[in-house]
């Protein structure tokens, strides 16, 4: 089972790399699934209707979410109409959407999982991601043959949390991969019992700014403690950051693991 996923999509900037660079993507790698994280798609702040629908035409099979999920309010009854668009599982009973949705295709015999948690250090107080993705693992195993890899985002601020989250689950998950801090880290490894990781995949977008957003607002809130300026994404050329895993269908574990970086000002990674 191959496994493409690109980081979060920040604003203008962000979707049109991935409108741009995705399709030959596919093209040239062919991977059974593609994820997408589009918490930052609009305007750097949330997803709308139509993006979601511009991502799953051009071959998106799930996507992701985070802290941003419910920015744009018009989304809200989407989420519960669209299983395929999940926001963070351990948001509070009652919260529109799900935080895991099953994919499966007729041109592919099986199925992944794909769960999201939020971590909780310097984020916003939700129930334990550790204890939530349990539960999951309740019902979803990689010993149940019909089920070919699980696929967990943790969209979470700190390293430690996100390291401690797959290393708690080594062996029980197919991969970890870290989203939110928009800064694509070179800690990529499979883990003793087979579990791909990486600390953060990246974004998709432009990376002369302050992740993602416009310079002068963010450094202004840095050195006066107050903005007179709203953050904006940044509209120059962006980077599509991704990460590339390939999963045993057999035993669910990760056999590779490799970052894609393309366009943009970061240096190319590209595996193939």
């Amino acid at each position: 089972m191959k496994v493409l996923y690109c980081g979060d999509v920040v604003g203008r900037s962000g979707r049109e790399v991935l409108k741009e660079r995705l399709p030959t993507l596919i093209e040239e790698t062919k991977p059974d699934w593609v994820l997408v994280n589009g918490e930052n798609a609009a305007a750097g702040f949330g997803i709308t209707k139509t993006i979601c629908k511009d991502f799953f035409d051009l071959g998106v099979d799930a996507i992701t979410t985070g802290n941003h999920a419910f920015d744009q309010r018009a989304i809200l009854s989407y989420f519960s109409e669209q299983k395929k668009l999940i926001r963070p599982l351990n948001y509070p009973a009652g919260t529109p959407g799900s935080g895991l949705c099953v994919l499966e295709k007729p041109s592919y015999s099986g199925r992944l999982i794909v769960v999201q948690v939020m971590g909780r250090l310097y984020m916003d107080p939700l129930d334990d991601p550790f204890a939530s993705l349990e539960k999951v693992l309740e019902q979803y195993s990689l010993k149940d043959p019909s089920i070919n890899g699980i696929f967990v985002d943790i969209h979470a601020e700190t390293t430690s949390e996100k390291m401690a989250l797959a290393q708690a689950f080594d062996g029980r998950v197919s991969a970890v991969i870290g989203t939110h801090t928009h800064i694509p880290t070179a800690d990529h490894q499979i883990l003793r019992k087979g579990t791909a990781f990486q600390s953060d995949v990246g974004m998709c977008g432009d990376y002369d700014s302050v992740i993602g957003m416009e310079k002068e607002a963010p450094i202004e809130r840095f050195t006066k403690k107050f903005s007179r300026q709203r953050l904006t994404p940044a509209s120059g050329e962006a980077t599509l950051c991704a990460i590339w895993i390939e999963i045993d269908k057999t035993t669910g574990h990760a056999v590779r693991i490799d970052p894609i970086r393309l366009g943009g000002c970061l240096s190319k990674a590209y595996p193939f």
